[in-house]
């Protein structure tokens, strides 16, 4: 047993509440092993607030007296000052927070404290501790979304006609701009967010009332406590309020999303980085060194987003493995949730940091990413649509086009550096004018297909996003 622990459960004052079947206490390992405040106590504000809302609820119906409601949710709401303010300080003894905040309040009122609990499960009560929780931490985690694009969307502003080649497999493909790279990772994010606030939507009922399973006999009123709190209005069984936990693994499954958008751009990062690309110089202040290698600098918080990415993937599989097998109602397996969420959100709101600080202030090379534009014949397709403008069906287009990488090969030389009698030995339809559709610039200035990489396409997509972020 940890020292910490060993303490903490030889202090405590605070008996478990379940305790009054058992004759004897449970061993001091057992309670190590079943304890989850360590992991819980982050909803201690969250747990006080709903408190008060049911002890409110039972007053105005009658089920404890009404000066007994307003002693509770007085005395709860000093409790959670006390907190704030570190008057009060977290007792590691408790099972949960649950226990914790009712053995407070009952310690400060005595009798009156021990009603708070009437009509309620720790089943329900974890139920509605989550989703508000979740309600404001997932807020939390959107706008730090939305900081990353502004960042990708200001960058992207300034670099509309900023070449850099697009890939495919690796290889150079075609001509687009920096500005239509980074809003493509843009774009991810606001996927990203739309996930978090299409689930945001699936939690915003109350739990509150479902009990340990079949609800209560007492005429408690779910609808009045549902309204305090803010929900749209309570969940419609009581067997899947308490057995439900698809929202934490809904929400760790946007998590692990972001993680792999995240994971994709700190690749590029890092490739881009290095000696043989040299598009992006990132800040000393997010590149570390080498303990043997003096020269080095290195994109280590670009690995470590990348390998984080990691971690919320074992929480999903975690969560998903949880409920795989689980009967309904309430099992104790569903403790273990609350770890797996809270650490793939603290991992995403971290990376997601990190990320914004260290695009922020990187550097981008013109010339070297204008530089991948030449070379590789990327201007291939963009020989087969001229064609195509002259009438020539595609399929033979693209042959033609593939004629003269041939020739270019051959010579080698790139496309737009072919003589015009190279370009009419494939095609006597071919006229001087091709040369001002085949440079790297007109490449990416004439594709002005919505959503392309036309500087004037681009300023579309950035006053879409920069309208989303302001929203």
């Amino acid at each position: 047993m940890s020292e910490k622990n060993k303490g903490a459960i030889e202090g405590g004052n605070h008996a478990a509440l379940w305790s009054g079947r058992f004759k004897e206490g449970p061993d001091g390992a057992a309670v190590e092993f079943e304890t989850s405040i360590y992991v819980d106590e982050r909803m201690a504000q969250d747990d006080i607030k709903g408190s008060i809302a049911h002890a409110t609820m039972l007053g105005e119906a009658g089920i404890i007296p009404k000066e007994e409601s307003l002693q509770i949710t007085g005395e709860l709401q000093r409790i959670g000052e006390d907190l704030l303010s570190g008057k009060l300080k977290i007792d590691y003894s408790a099972e949960d927070i649950h226990s914790f905040i009712e053995g407070v309040l009952t310690d400060r009122l005595g009798e009156a404290g021990k009603k708070v609990h009437t009509g309620r499960s720790r089943n329900d009560q974890i139920a509605l501790d989550e989703r508000l929780y979740l309600r404001h931490a997932i807020p939390d985690l959107q706008r730090r979304i939305k900081t990353v694009v502004s960042v990708l969307v200001s960058i992207a502003d300034k670099h509309k006609e900023s070449l850099l080649s697009g890939y495919t497999h690796m290889q150079r493909a075609q001509p687009v701009s920096l500005a239509h790279h980074l809003c493509a990772w843009a774009w991810m994010l606001q996927r990203d967010w739309q996930r978090l606030e299409d689930a945001l939507g699936r939690i915003n009922k109350c739990p509150l009332g479902a009990g340990a399973l079949a609800g209560s006999t007492l005429p408690l009123n779910r609808e009045m406590v549902a309204e305090s709190l803010g929900f749209e209005g309570v969940t419609d069984n009581s067997l899947d309020t308490v057995a439900d936990r698809d929202y934490c693994i809904e929400f760790t499954a946007a998590f692990s999303l972001i993680m792999a958008h995240l994971s994709r751009f700190c690749e590029e990062i890092i490739i881009w980085s290095t000696e043989e690309f040299k598009f992006i110089t990132l800040s000393e202040k997010w590149s570390t060194g080498s303990s043997i290698m003096p020269q080095k600098k290195n994109p280590d918080f670009a690995e470590l987003i990348r390998g984080r990415t990691g971690k919320v993937y074992g929480n999903l599989i975690a969560l998903l493995t949880m409920v795989k097998g689980l009967p309904l109602s309430y099992n104790r397996d569903m403790q273990e949730d609350k770890e797996s969420l809270f650490d793939a959100y603290d991992t995403v709101y971290s990376c997601l940091e990190v990320f914004t600080h260290m695009i922020g202030t990187a550097q981008w090379n013109e010339a070297k990413m204008a530089s991948s534009c030449v070379g590789g014949h990327s201007n291939a397709t963009d020989v087969a649509d001229y064609l195509v403008r002259k009438g020539m069906p595609f399929r033979t287009a693209h042959g033609v086009a593939a004629g003269a990488v041939r020739i270019a090969i051959e010579k080698n030389c790139n496309l737009e550096d072919l003589d015009i009698t190279d370009f009419q030995r494939c095609s006597p339809l071919i006229e001087k004018d091709i040369f001002e559709y085949i440079t790297p610039d007109g490449c990416m200035k004439n594709r002005k297909t919505t959503g392309g990489p036309a500087p004037e396409e681009v300023a579309k997509q950035i006053a879409s996003l920069q309208d989303w972020i302001n929203q």
